[in-house]
């Protein structure tokens, strides 16, 4: 508890033991109303100040003031022990609600850790000078020692070291970076100092985005909250007026109409617990926190729903399509294979490795990944690299070498068989004679056949593949994951029109999730019912496009992110109908007579209290 919790806490305290030994106490007339004031006073002087406020702006129709109305007119009908206790119970509500706001923020809040305070940078002297990311321009050189977040996104030009990527991906998970890779802002380093040149201003990198990203999540409401909103603004003038009616027309329709007296406290007294009954915070505040709730919930998971909106959107999905490459495969090109004929495979890797030395290709990065050894360029001379087709070189000066398709080694007129695998097939030729082929291929990330088997265990009807990739490619990897549908040779516009046919085929109340890596899946992600970006942390296309972002590169995090949606919008609706139900029901009574003080306490703080312990139930989704 915070210290306005602990302090209304004590109020509650104090004002129950003054209520307890009031009761027990023989007490009438003026002494009794005295008495009874300084518990009630305790107790709910902050509601009446509130309550006189909302008067003076125009505010009248709040909780606040109908707790007000409500509590002064039991004491002036001389109900004290009724009176103090409605106040007493309503705080005991709001402390409920309180507390449960806090406990959905402190998973939200967690993610506020990796809000860096500084940046390092070294001056003249080389001495480091602590300064505000915000003055780091891109560019810079920034030191980040053992233990300290890295403040912004950015190379390693100096170190080595572990990294800390949990406040990132929801996940206690440790990763060894070195001279050349892609850091960012967030992770907390580990062991070694690391010299990192920023490729972004602060408010540009991931950390950055992400807290904007949390921040402004409840802004975007979804239906059900904004029912609820509507709801409130119709439902409380509505039960104040009948309130009204209840205590002047009810008692004047008695009096001229009928032989029976207009009994004007037990209408008015009728009238007030109306009121009392009336109160909308079981909804106003439940619904709203149960959003609250399920993405501070899922964020503890490592996913980033932007609104209630996109929650309610992905609780209604039927339809997964994912792209593949970056999604359900890795994205990147390793060797699978190495096929020496002539020499052997250390030697052609070598090769291989010195050749595509001068490439920036992703296959050239594959290759010298797959070597592991320092490659000394020095050794290579006269690279020429022919578009579309390979490379050719000499390396240590007399030894002519190339590496490329079977286009370069029918332009080369070299004798070669040609390979029909699945993957990217490198032929290498050292002296116009063929020595082998090295296999290049995008393998499956572990998860993705589970994740796709997650997803229709859950009642996805269909899953789809969209990739830019051969139909052979296609199918086979379709086939391993059991996609029930594919389509291949697509460009990005391409899977955008496929995405809007899909649309055109499913029911109004079915939604559709595309899944993509966030960069040329922008249009897709976008275009789709709800956009997923996963294994696309920080990129700014990812945080821009998508409506959920997965900070890990899991994709079984796809299923679960629905569970938690299906999860949250079972509680807003058990919320919604039991409120309403049980207010028709108790406001029905207290007309009649047949409710009085206690059950108006229940209706009211009861229903509130059980609603709020019961959004906070979205809040854990660790085992979904």
């Amino acid at each position: 508890m915070n210290k306005k919790q602990k302090k209304v806490l004590i109020r509650i305290i104090i004002s129950s033991l003054l209520i307890a030994l009031l009761m027990l106490a023989p007490l009438n007339g003026s002494i009794k109303l005295v008495l009874f004031l300084i518990p009630y006073l305790i107790i709910g002087y902050d509601i009446l100040i509130k309550a006189v406020k909302g008067v003076l702006n125009a505010k009248l129709l709040d909780e606040n003031f109908l707790m007000a109305v409500a509590t002064i007119g039991a004491f002036l009908l001389g109900e004290y022990t009724e009176g103090a206790f409605v106040m007493l119970f309503y705080q005991i509500g709001e402390l409920f609600q309180s507390y449960a706001v806090g406990k959905s923020r402190k998973n939200i809040s967690s993610l506020m850790d990796i809000r860096p305070d500084w940046a390092n940078i070294e001056d003249e002297n080389k001495n480091l000078i602590k300064v505000s990311p915000d003055e780091v321009e891109t560019g810079s050189i920034i030191i980040v020692k053992p233990g300290e977040k890295i403040p912004i996104d950015g190379i390693i030009q100096e170190g080595l070291s572990s990294l800390n990527t949990s406040a990132l991906t929801g996940e206690s998970a440790i990763r060894d970076v070195t001279i050349g890779d892609n850091v960012l802002s967030g992770c907390i380093n580990i062991s070694g100092v690391l010299k990192i040149k920023t490729t972004k201003n602060f408010d540009e990198s991931t950390a950055s985005k992400i807290l904007d990203l949390v921040e402004n999540a409840s802004s975007k409401k979804s239906r059900s909250e904004n029912f609820i909103s509507k709801f409130a603004r119709i439902y409380t003038p509505c039960v104040c007026i009948l309130a009204l009616m209840l205590a002047i027309f009810v008692p004047v329709f008695n009096l001229i109409f009928t032989p029976n007296p207009p009994v004007w406290d037990i209408w008015f007294l009728r009238a007030l617990t109306f009121l009392v009954i009336s109160c909308p915070c079981a909804l106003v505040i439940s619904v709203p926190l149960s959003f609250f709730a399920g993405i501070g919930g899922a964020s503890s998971c490592g996913i980033l729903i932007k609104g209630s909106n996109y929650i309610e959107t992905l609780s209604k999905v039927k339809y997964v399509v994912f792209d593949k490459t970056g999604t359900m495969t890795e994205g990147s090109f390793n060797v699978s294979k190495i096929c020496s004929i002539k020499a052997n495979k250390d030697a052609l890797i070598e090769y291989a490795a010195l050749a595509e030395s001068y490439s920036d290709h992703p296959i050239s990065k594959g290759i010298q990944k797959a070597y592991g050894k320092d490659i000394d360029k020095k050794r290579v001379s006269n690279v020429n690299e022919i578009s579309g087709k390979g490379i050719t070189c000499v390396i240590d000066n007399n030894i002519f070498v190339a590496v490329g398709n079977d286009k370069l080694m029918q332009e080369l007129n070299i004798n070669f068989e040609t390979i029909s695998e699945l993957g990217s097939v490198v032929y290498i030729a050292v002296n116009n004679e063929y020595m082998g082929y090295i296999l290049i291929s995008d393998v499956l990330k572990p998860d993705s056949k589970e994740a796709v088997k997650n997803l229709k265990d859950i009642g996805i009807k269909k899953t789809v593949m969209l990739t830019g990739d051969l139909e052979k490619y296609g199918n086979h990897v379709a086939k391993l994951l059991d996609i029930d549908i594919f389509y291949t040779n697509l460009l990005p516009q391409d899977k955008v029109k496929k995405i809007e046919d899909l649309l055109e085929n499913i029911k109004s109340h079915e939604k559709l999730a595309f899944v993509g890596d966030g960069i040329n899946d922008a249009p897709s992600l976008s275009r789709a019912d709800v956009g997923i970006a996963m294994g696309a942390l920080g990129s700014d296309a990812a945080i821009e496009a998508a409506d959920v972002v997965l900070m890990n590169d899991n994709p079984k995090m796809i299923a679960k992110a629905i569970k938690i949606s299906k999860k949250c919008m079972r509680i807003v609706y058990q919320n919604i109908y039991f409120a309403i139900g049980i207010k028709t029901i108790c406001l029905i009574l207290g007309a009649l007579g047949i409710a009085d003080m206690n059950l108006a306490i229940f209706a009211d703080v009861g229903v509130m209290v059980i609603a709020v312990l019961n959004a906070i139930r979205t809040l854990y989704v660790k085992k979904l």
